[in-house]
């Protein structure tokens, strides 16, 4: 039954998601916002809000390993799996964005700033609204961002209807809001009727869960040659994940940190992260560096399997 109740949660979380992630574009188009920034905010928060609804409520339930243990699994996920596959299945990758010049750095400051807060063994509620301000400053920087760059021609405006939009976004936060409450029970039960840690529940089965929306998102994006949104919404929502997501939860309850237990995670996350800004720095945008980030996700499975 907790099975079959996971299931209609994650699909819950996901179509709530996509609910947002449309609308949300609809807006950013609305408001000529570019192709990256959309990716890296409004799309990027959109498929981030499953990742952001799951941790907040196991943070309030005192599952502070499920808590992080979703964000970690999703930045690894994240970028070795779905940017793996974008690299793959892409015909062609011409970012128009210099990516390592204007936003590689992004994707490894928020898991420098984790490693930093965790050393204690906690994240504090003062730890979170310094992530919170870290959110805000990278939101700054898109703005600024955005008003270099105009919107790209190929991304046309849809009929606008404000009414639609507000109802599709208010029924997507209720659908991920209440998907992501009973996703926490479930897998808590199935953690412990297997006699699994809620690490590995979180890691592996929470974080590829929550990490769906992005790869629908990004894998689309790609093959229908947007790489900025695609490489946009990764970079994103990896900033979103540590500061919006772990910001909120450790304010609602300080989150524990075990970095004896999981340090090869942290490790696989920060090591990714890094490939990322080597990937940019060397326009590595081919499949040999999709198959070098899929032997990283290959890796933490064997290491969490053994």
């Amino acid at each position: 039954m907790d099975f079959l109740i996971f299931t209609i949660s994650m699909a819950a979380l996901i179509y709530g998601a996509d609910f947002v992630i449309k609308e949300s574009e609809k807006i950013a188009l609305y408001f000529n916002i570019s192709s990256f920034v959309i990716g890296a905010t409004l799309v990027a928060v959109g498929t981030s809000l499953p990742e952001m609804a799951v941790s907040m409520s196991a943070s309030a339930k005192g599952s502070a390993d499920i808590a992080v243990a979703n964000v970690i699994g999703s930045t690894i996920f994240n970028i070795s799996l779905v940017l793996g596959l974008v690299f793959l299945l892409a015909k062609k990758i011409q970012p128009d964005r210099d990516l390592f010049a204007k936003d590689s750095a992004w994707s490894i400051f928020p898991i420098l700033i984790f490693i930093l807060m965790g050393i204690d063994g906690k994240i504090s509620m003062f730890d979170g609204i310094l992530f919170l301000c870290m959110m805000g400053a990278y939101l700054l920087f898109l703005i600024n961002s955005n008003s270099i760059e105009k919107s790209e021609g190929d991304l046309k405006k849809e009929k606008f209807n404000w009414i639609k939009t507000i109802i599709l976004l208010l029924l997507g936060f209720i659908f991920v809001i209440v998907g992501a409450n009973f996703a926490i029970d479930s897998a808590g039960n199935i953690a412990r009727g297997f006699g699994i840690s809620e690490w590995i529940i979180g890691l592996f089965l929470v974080a590829f869960g929550t990490s769906l929306p992005e790869l629908i998102i990004s894998v689309k994006s790609a093959l229908k040659n947007n790489a900025d949104l695609a490489i946009g919404n990764i970079i994103g929502s990896n900033v979103a994940n540590f500061t919006m997501v772990l910001g909120l939860s450790s304010i609602i309850n300080p989150l524990n940190v075990d970095f004896n237990s999981y340090f090869f995670d942290i490790c696989a996350a920060f090591v990714v992260s890094l490939m990322l800004v080597l990937i940019t720095a060397n326009k590595l945008y081919n499949k040999s560096a999709g198959i070098a980030l899929l032997v990283v996700l290959g890796l933490v499975i064997q290491n969490s399997l053994v």
